[in-house]
């Protein structure tokens, strides 16, 4: 493969060429300053024997521009006086180039041959191909290479363009916990990435996946464990990733206590998997406080800590890296990095307590410092750092009208994953009408396509995955709003804009039980009653588009429905949220189902005697009695794995009828006296031995007979075996450590002279 390096800014350029031509030479070539002239095409390296390496990164640049800046730095050569000079560039030249270049050089370079094109380093990647996976930037950068990642993409990521993982790979700054990743993951197959909002989370997980992805491994990007669970195939090699897993903006506590069991659950299933990989990231806050709350995540047999690598602690070369690449791929003007230059505070910069990643990128971006005067930016950038909120405030308010405002306060409540233009357009429709209406605002037909218009690659994102989709652009904007839509009456006037239960439900998540005082959330609950007859009303499912016969998901399911009416008859009193809970327990839209109500079933046995409420239900026993049945029913259809996590939580809560324990007892001999049937047709190896944990776990407590047990267990070892036989492991991809530098000096003169390139690109 041949490579241009048209990807690599001058520093990774650098960085390729030390480590290469110092194989070569079998040197270990150090970083050294620019020339005593101050000259700044390119900086140079230092070994024994005084031999001097110099890096020209001119690629795309016509030949008279290196010749022109070989004339300036001659005079930097000689005053340095090195036994040898070898120069290394990817400005392409014929091979009378090296003639041309020769004499400009002066004595010190001692053959054509230690003039290096870009043929020559392609040679020389060919040699030694182990450096070229050293370099991840350059690796991915590769035409063969990017190709694989987005044919093996196609499916999945559909988001994924040619463009966009350049975009991507330019930014990046390698360091180790790139290889500390692919160590844990080869290592436990799982790897949860934690860090505080911005440190690079997201970045890390999306270059490990290209990674996995150019090697010919399937993409899952899930965003529930539910999704993990249907597409997981031991006989295919598979990479998931489930970003923000616990939460974007708080820890979602609802979602964990109902799945925290099923997450340790794909975690060990992952975990036995020969051809599985999990990356999963989450804020490492909100880590914390799961791993406090959370009986699975907390659990010693479990131990999650193994698998968590925390990111964010930089390096001041990393972090002076991550803003020179920014300042490089965004084409920042070059009158604002001469006055970071001449300002004297790149260091102040890199140093700052708040350095982030994310302030890196949003101050780069020309969109939202294009107001700035060039003198001003250096204070500009200091300031965001200072208050990072700040970045997106000035945006927000002054740089957008009301109706890209109402736009973005609408997906805010919509999915943390990107939503549909069909559905966010529908949610703007009924809040921004409203909202135009009570504030005197102009509102018309088209103001959807043109708030989407201005808003698109500023604040939001658009992708075609199975039609256009929309999401934001930064994850810092969704914590923006997080605090700007945190006002009471604002959050009053949105309740009856709500075109869905989801909607509705993620505001009220948003509020309670922390997000707000009690006073206020008494409000806010007032607010919902007059939206009882959509959740009463409003389908679980819906045929799907083009296929009458098959069903899609349309809005919430019925336990969370009652959940939410639960809080606000708790919270107000309202006989009207009592009247509707029973409603939809008496006949529940589309019934109940094991997977999306069965812990919560289990859950609301609690509400006896008050102990969640603080006052018996006044429904409870006819309550009860319909949530008993509607239990029992679930557990008859559910399968083995389903039992297993419902057990847990009958084993978590209290008096439960005997009619439950018939019902579980009767739905696992079913298990037994089926097993040889419901196991010819699984071909997960995992799957299989997650059976196994179910059977044994289940014979002893409902009294089935070890001899019945051993047999179970037979049959789906031999089942194992037969599968095992026609599959491979895989193994994942492998890399060799860059040549890390991190231990040598990099002072300001250091910091200084990585910039000074950029003002000549």
């Amino acid at each position: 493969m041949s490579y241009d390096f048209k990807n690599l800014s001058s520093a990774d350029f650098e960085d390729l060429v030390r480590d290469l031509i110092g194989k070569e030479e079998g040197l270990r070539f150090e970083a050294f300053c620019a020339g005593p002239d101050g000259g700044i095409d390119g900086r140079h390296a230092q070994a024994s024997e005084n031999i001097v390496l110099q890096a020209k990164h001119y690629q795309g640049s016509p030949f008279r521009k290196l010749t022109a800046a070989m004339k300036r730095e001659r005079s930097s050569i000689d005053r340095l006086a090195p036994t040898r000079y070898i120069l290394a560039t990817s400005c392409r030249f014929t091979p009378l180039g090296k003639s041309r270049l020769s004499p400009l050089i002066g004595p010190s370079l001692k053959s054509e041959a230690d003039i290096y094109g870009p043929e020559d380093l392609n040679a020389l990647l060919r040699k030694y191909p182990d450096i070229v996976k050293s370099h991840i930037k350059l690796w991915l950068s590769g035409v063969g290479v990017l190709e694989r990642v987005v044919r093996a993409a196609a499916h999945t990521f559909a988001s994924i363009t040619l463009e966009d993982i350049e975009q991507k790979v330019r930014v990046y700054a390698s360091n180790p916990s790139f290889d500390k990743s692919l160590a844990t993951l080869e290592k436990h197959r799982l790897l949860i990435i934690s860090g505080p909002p911005g440190v690079g989370k997201t970045t890390l997980a999306e270059m490990l996946c290209y990674t996995f992805l150019s090697e010919e491994w399937e993409l899952i990007p899930i965003r529930s464990l539910d999704d993990g669970f249907a597409a997981i195939n031991d006989s295919k090699k598979q990479i998931f990733l489930f970003d923000d897993f616990l939460g974007k903006v708080a820890l979602d506590r609802q979602a964990l206590a109902h799945k925290d069991s099923d997450l340790a659950r794909f975690m060990s299933r992952i975990r036995r998997s020969p051809n599985a990989r999990f990356i999963l990231t989450t804020r490492g806050y909100i880590f914390e406080e799961a791993r406090r709350i959370s009986e699975h995540l907390g659990d010693q047999r479990l131990d999650v800590t193994k698998y968590v690598l925390d990111v964010g602690i930089y390096t001041r070369r990393i972090k002076a890296r991550i803003l020179y690449n920014h300042l490089f791929v965004s084409e920042t003007p070059q009158s604002y990095i001469r006055a970071l230059l001449e300002s004297q505070k790149l260091s102040e910069i890199v140093d700052h307590k708040n350095y982030n990643p994310r302030v890196i990128e949003a101050m780069t971006d020309i969109f939202r410092v294009g107001d700035i005067e060039p003198v001003n930016y250096p204070a500009a950038f200091i300031a965001a750092l200072d208050n990072p909120s700040q970045i997106w405030d000035t945006a927000f308010r002054t740089h957008i009208d009301h109706r890209c405002r109402h736009l973005l306060m609408a997906m805010f409540f919509l999915s943390e994953y990107g939503v549909s233009i069909t559905t966010l357009r529908s949610a703007f429709d009924s809040l921004h009408a409203s909202m135009s209406t009570t504030y005197g605002l102009a509102h018309g037909p088209k103001d959807f396509e043109e708030a989407l218009r201005i808003l698109e690659g500023s604040f939001v994102n658009i992708v075609n995955r199975d039609g256009p989709t929309v999401s934001f652009l930064n994850p810092s904007l969704k914590d923006y709003l997080s605090v700007y839509l945190l006002d009471t009456d604002l959050l009053i006037r949105l309740v009856p804009t709500a075109t869905s239960i989801d909607w509705l439900s993620s505001l009220w998540d948003f509020v309670h039980p922390s997000g707000l005082s009690k006073a206020d959330q008494v409000k806010i609950a007032r607010a919902c009653a007059d939206m009882v007859e959509m959740i009463e009303e409003r389908p679980h499912w819906r045929p799907r588009a083009g296929d009458a016969r098959s069903l899609e998901y349309n809005d919430a399911a019925n336990s969370r429905r009652l959940r939410m009416l639960m809080d606000w008859w708790k919270v107000t009193d309202d006989r009207r949220f009592a009247d509707s809970i029973i409603k939809i327990a008496r006949n529940p839209q589309q019934g109940f189902s094991a997977w999306s109500d069965g812990e919560a079933l289990i859950e609301f046995f609690s509400l006896r005697d008050g102990r969640d409420y603080g006052r018996p239900f006044i429904y409870e026993a006819e309550f009860l009695t319909l949530i008993e049945k509607a239990l029992t029913d679930t557990i008859r259809w559910s399968s083995s794995d389903m039992l297993s996590t419902l057990l847990d939580a009958v084993d978590a809560a209290n008096g439960l009828p005997d009619s439950v324990t018939f019902a579980f007892k009767a739905a696992v001999l079913e298990e037994f006296e089926e097993n040889t049937s419901r196991i010819c047709a699984d071909d997960s190896e995992s799957s299989l031995s997650d059976r196994i944990d179910a059977l044994i776990k289940f014979a002893p407590r409902f009294g089935v007979p070890e001899a019945e047990l051993k047999s179970a267990i037979l049959e789906i070892e031999n089942r194992i075996g037969e599968i095992e036989d026609r599959s491979s492991h895989a193994s994942s991809p492998s890399f060799q450590s860059s040549n890390r530098r991190d231990g040598e000096k990099f002072d300001d003169r250091a910091l200084h002279d990585l910039f000074l390139p950029l003002l000549e690109r």
